[in-house]
């Protein structure tokens, strides 16, 4: 059986009036206005990330040329989704600023689409998976295909944690073109056990693995053409951890 959810918000209710939708407006609580006004599922204490969109959303803008920039993937034959991300050095916030997600796609075609966007761009990705028809590993094939791309930590917890404290502080801002983002946030939850629903999570598992992988691998075209030296953010948010501050998959 599939299933289908289609979203109403107000502006789409001809009905109301600008001033019924405020007097209704003040009568309803900010936690339930998401779901009363634009038919965003309540998910309650069960939300992952309880940031009303208005906070994280922001109008897409030309994103300067020396702004650092990275990607990540998460690799999967159903689906592969890959977020892409800025990084404004000076004030030290992230933007998401553009998505891929495709369903039953040969890597070839997911690599052109990344590569569309930045053949320089460096990544991260959950691709440590065997290719069932060759036995190749898929980070293997997908460096063959020209990425520059090395192994997401995936610490599920410390990668949440890590997000919601970007998302909630302002360091991390989405641009508001990125709806398959959006649909997949407004979804993502715990169930009543407080594990993880794992559905519709394409495009959040790559933005936790870039959060994750930290500012260090952030890069301009320059620095990832000609191989400028970065020295390491010395404000960088989050620690990792004690073994001597790497960055890499299993602190490789």
């Amino acid at each position: 059986m599939s299933r289908h959810a289609t979203f109403c918000t107000w502006e789409e209710a001809p009905h109301l009036t600008e001033e019924a939708k405020a007097e209704l407006l003040a009568s309803i609580p900010p936690f339930q206005r998401d779901a009363r006004t634009k038919g965003i599922p309540q998910l309650g204490a069960g939300a992952i990330f309880p940031i009303p969109e208005e906070e994280i959303r922001v109008k897409d803008f030309q994103i300067p040329s020396h702004w650092a920039r990275a990607y990540a993937m998460d690799h999967g034959w159903n689906w592969l989704g890959a977020v892409f991300m800025a990084y404004n050095r000076e004030t030290r916030t992230k933007y998401l600023y553009s998505c891929y997600k495709r369903a039953q796609a040969e890597p070839p075609i997911h690599a052109a689409a990344i590569k569309a966007r930045g053949d320089w761009l460096p990544g991260v990705g959950d691709c440590s998976d065997i290719n069932k028809y060759d036995g190749q590993q898929f980070l293997k094939i997908y460096r063959g295909l020209g990425l520059d791309l090395k192994l997401a930590n995936k610490a599920v917890e410390a990668g949440l944690q890590e997000t919601w404290m970007e998302l909630s502080t302002g360091s991390l801002k989405v641009f508001a073109s990125c709806e398959e983002w959006f649909a997949e946030y407004r979804l993502y939850h715990r169930d009543e056990q407080g594990r993880i629903v794992k559905v519709n999570d394409h495009l959040i598992d790559p933005t936790r693995y870039l959060v994750r992988a930290g500012a260090t691998l952030f890069k301009t075209e320059v620095e990832a053409r000609h191989g400028t030296k970065k020295v390491r953010d010395p404000f960088e948010r989050f620690a990792r951890g004690r073994s001597g501050g790497t960055d890499g998959w299993m602190g490789n």
